[in-house]
């Protein structure tokens, strides 16, 4: 009965926001409850979903001020030098415009976190989208992919996790998945380079007269700040420093950080009231969507649902395919890391995987290769909390991206999945 729960909700949860019939906000938080009441969990449902929002209260802070962080510095005209370099050298060419924005998220993507990716990208790009007319969705689409891909590397999060649960080193995972991550670099900027020619046909090479007080966002008070540009790149370049070096929680990071961007850029207590307000209507959705998600997950967890699942799938792999698993892990690991946190994943479902293929001659190494193939796919999950910076950042509906992104994502893993068998970093 709980096995059938379980699959019921994902299916109903995935198709009511993919088909527009509930926004994800109210989808996350109706439907887990309506399933957990079918279940009988009526009386510790209310627990439970305490549990899924305490666990996502610190990533929810840092969101938030990473928000208005950053809505402050476009508003006061910080970026508007570099998005005029960019227009030079774009040239006016979506083609180049979107392949470069692929460029600059793989780039980005090398320190491992996505949320980093996510901010300076969008930060940099999209007003540059705006103002050709390109898609944002394809800039929330070729973002996240480069992120996904890069988010395997052996400081990121999803290969720790892998080498922790199996007692390997990250190096033993990664190094033999460098062929493949090359390949699969290069079909991601192919999907940068088709997305780039449709949007070229679609909006033709603009002729774009690069202008000196171009200013981004929306201007408060009227005007941005041109005298504090060298004050304001400066506090984002320290900001940036530590949010690479990890020294501070980065939600209090963040949150330090709003606060002095805010008093120098706007001394006045009306003018910091206002600059609030003015972005509060970007803030506010993408926090109540990552506490909702929070509620999602309390229960998923918290009914055991996501046991059962996980159970299932992996008890009822046929022997006749066992010395396949690892083939089977990679691709498990897209479903898997979607609807379940990594954490569950690598340190649940991994070792489970590891020990049924050990009689197969398959290696640990090997199996946990194959489960990091996943990630390309996992980075789109709702249940993901820096999917929501990004959409947010973005201004894009989230159930339009994924519907623009699944595919993509789903084929970089399998570019990935053959670029592992072929190069032999997993066995076939």
């Amino acid at each position: 009965m709980l096995l059938v729960l379980a699959y019921a909700m994902v299916i109903v949860f995935m198709w009511l926001i993919m088909t527009k019939r509930l926004s994800a906000l109210v989808a996350l938080i109706i439907v887990p409850i309506l399933f957990g009441l079918l279940g009988g969990f009526g009386k510790t449902l209310g627990p439970m979903m305490l549990m899924g929002i305490e666990h996502i209260v610190p990533t929810s802070v840092m969101i938030m001020f990473a928000i208005l962080y950053f809505g402050i510095m476009i508003d006061v005209g910080l970026f508007d030098f570099f998005v005029n370099q960019i227009t030079r050298l774009a040239k006016g060419d979506p083609l180049k415009v979107i392949v470069g924005t692929c460029l600059l998220a793989l780039l980005i993507s090398l320190d491992g976190d996505g949320a980093t990716c996510y901010l300076l990208t969008v930060a940099a790009m999209l007003p540059l989208y705006q103002r050709l007319g390109i898609s944002k969705v394809i800039l929330t689409c070729v973002i996240m992919l480069a992120s996904g891909v890069m988010n395997i590397l052996p400081w990121g999060g999803p290969t720790t996790r892998a080498a922790s649960a199996l007692n390997l080193s990250p190096s033993s995972i990664f190094v033999p998945m460098i062929p493949a991550l090359c390949v699969t670099i290069v079909w991601i900027v192919g999907i940068a380079y088709w997305l780039g020619l449709k949007e070229r046909k679609r909006l033709g090479i603009i002729k774009i007269l690069v202008k000196k007080d171009f200013i981004t966002g929306t201007a408060l008070v009227g005007k941005a700040r041109p005298k504090l540009f060298f004050v304001n790149l400066s506090l984002t370049l320290a900001l940036l420093i530590l949010l690479v070096l990890e020294i501070f929680p980065l939600a209090t990071l963040f949150m330090t950080f709003f606060a002095i961007a805010l008093l120098i850029n706007y001394p006045n207590p009306t003018e910091q009231k206002e600059c609030i307000m003015l972005h509060a209507k970007n803030v506010l959705p993408v926090i109540a969507l990552i506490f909702a998600a929070g509620v999602f997950v309390g229960i998923f967890q918290g009914t055991k649902m996501l046991d059962a699942i996980a159970t299932h799938m992996v008890t009822n792999i046929p022997q006749s395919v066992g010395s396949h698993l690892a083939v089977i892990t990679g691709i498990l690991s897209m479903p898997f890391t979607f609807f379940i946190s990594n954490d569950a994943f690598y340190f649940g479902v991994l070792p489970i995987l590891a020990k049924a293929a050990a009689p197969y001659g398959i290696s640990t190494a090997q199996i946990a290769r194959a489960a990091i193939i996943g990630q390309p796919v996992h980075v789109l999950s709702p249940l993901v909390a820096s999917t929501y910076l990004l959409v947010g950042l973005a201004d894009v509906d989230l159930g339009v991206h994924q519907r623009h992104t699944l595919l993509w994502s789903v084929s970089a893993s399998i570019v990935m999945l053959i670029g592992g068998l072929f190069f032999n970093s997993i066995p076939f």
